[in-house]
């Protein structure tokens, strides 16, 4: 006999979005491409996030300044839940995850590079 799940809290778009803060409407392009749908809607067809779907966008989030495109996160989304799901497949996703991580440290070194470069631009406007 199995035990039915305690439903899950959730919350509307505004509040998600307040608490990410990605805008209404990054949300909602993101349910129309299918890279973050949420979890239900109400009867009125309104948009219901969990505390799951939080925790994805702001993985996502986390994404957008190193230059992921939409298909790399939605291909790193899956990546995350083949680690978390049965071990079949798993060598395979910890290689590819392995590919973001290198990925991820160029991507922030490049930034890095880019802060440097600005704060010595503004130190020699203020030296002016």
């Amino acid at each position: 006999m199995t035990v039915p799940s305690a439903p899950q809290a959730t919350m509307h778009i505004g509040a998600v979005a307040e608490q990410t803060g990605l805008s209404l409407r990054t949300l909602r392009h993101y349910d129309e491409v299918g890279l973050l749908r949420p979890s239900g809607r109400t009867d009125g067809g309104f948009r219901l996030y969990t505390e799951a779907d939080v925790d994805r966008l702001l993985l996502i989030r986390r994404m957008k300044p190193l230059g992921f495109t939409l298909e790399e996160m939605a291909e790193l989304l899956t990546l995350v839940d083949d680690l978390a799901g049965p071990a079949e497949g798993a060598p395979h996703a910890r290689e590819r995850l392995a590919e973001y991580v290198t990925r991820a440290q160029e991507q922030r070194a490049e930034l890095a590079r880019k802060l440097d470069m600005a704060d010595e631009f503004i130190a020699l406007l203020r030296a002016r």
